[in-house]
């Protein structure tokens, strides 16, 4: 199982769980002649519609029936999620009902406020997994936690990640057409970044920022790994690209690893941003990697810091002059060993 499917199960169970002890909360305190047996109900209603509505949310959004259904109209696809949760509510808590509770099919008050209760959870739940996905659910805990209210050092790993000959082909396909490339293209490399356990910090035109925090060499490695595995996942749907632009999108990566400040920034709208040397170096390597003709580079630092996985080389570049910097950057290029 991918660490994708492990991060998606973690959710889904999780947030099963959390349901499961609201529902049985509110269940508890309807007034039903026996409070344990209206919690029974809570619980198998939480169940019948959490689980299932967590699943289409968490699993199923992968899927190509929602590929296309993302592809409607936005009032279509608002009028699909409508009739699809209206109808796990109303049928999950009838059933419920049925299996769990003295009052069986009846739409009397407790089923009425069942129904606003539940509703009420759906709508919450809903418009903080959709801020989730817009943010990052990592981004997001730090912004209500307040983690970086006040800027604090931090030591990361990143990974520049920049599609190759992204001007001649927006180009070539029009506008319309590249954004669906550079959607697909994103969307791959964000599989790869949660195999290797990395943060998306942000997509910049058609370049994606990866980061990590992890300190052991082992978890460097995987960041080492990263870029390889994105190209293994584009390779895996070679066809579709091929089939709906042509073309299989290439790559460039830089990596590097260094002392930054992150902290939150903003007015209006805030975000979590990242400042400092690291992220410029990083910068420069990915333009040194346009020049010298090899697709990914890492800095010595995080080479001298990191396990080097056992499927891959790295060879030895002479050190980059970086602007700004006195010394020179120690560079290698990577490749998988033939």
């Amino acid at each position: 199982m991918s660490n994708r499917d492990r991060r998606g199960w973690r959710l889904v169970v999780w947030l099963s769980l959390g349901s499961i002890v609201i529902s049985a909360a509110f269940g508890y305190h309807t007034g039903e002649s026996t409070p344990w047996r209206s919690a029974q109900t809570g619980i198998v209603s939480s169940i019948l519609i959490a689980t299932p509505i967590l699943l289409f949310e968490i699993k199923g959004q992968n899927s190509e029936l929602m590929r296309r259904l993302r592809r409607l109209p936005l009032l279509a696809y608002l009028g699909f999620r409508v009739l699809f949760y209206s109808v796990i509510v109303v049928g999950g808590l009838m059933v419920a009902r049925a299996l769990a509770s003295s009052r069986q099919l009846a739409v009397d008050e407790v089923f009425v406020e069942s129904l606003y209760f539940v509703g009420a959870l759906v709508v919450v739940s809903n418009v903080v997994f959709q801020i989730g996905l817009q943010l990052g659910f990592r981004t997001l805990g730090n912004l209500l936690t307040g983690r970086y209210v006040r800027p604090r050092r931090e030591t990361r790993t990143f990974v520049l990640i920049d599609m190759k000959d992204s001007t001649g082909l927006a180009e070539r396909l029009g506008p319309l057409r590249f954004h669906e490339l550079l959607n697909l293209f994103f969307r791959d490399v964000a599989d790869a970044a949660l195999e290797c356990r990395a943060e998306i910090h942000k997509y910049v035109g058609d370049e994606a920022i990866l980061t990590w925090t992890g300190e052991g060499r082992e978890a460097l490695g995987e960041a080492l790994s990263c870029p390889f595995v994105a190209r293994d996942v584009i390779a895996s749907n070679s066809q579709q690209y091929l089939a709906r632009f042509g073309i299989v999108p290439q790559f460039r990566a830089a990596l590097h690893r260094g002392e930054i400040v992150a902290g939150e920034i903003g007015d209006v709208r805030r975000e979590i941003t990242y400042v400092g040397d690291t992220l410029n170096v990083a910068a420069r390597l990915l333009e040194a990697a346009k020049q010298i003709g090899h697709d990914v580079l890492a800095s010595t630092a995080l080479l001298e810091n990191a396990t080097l996985p056992p499927d891959m080389v790295a060879e030895a570049l002479p050190a980059l002059a970086v602007r700004g910097r006195e010394a020179p950057l120690g560079i290698a290029a990577l490749r998988r060993r033939p």
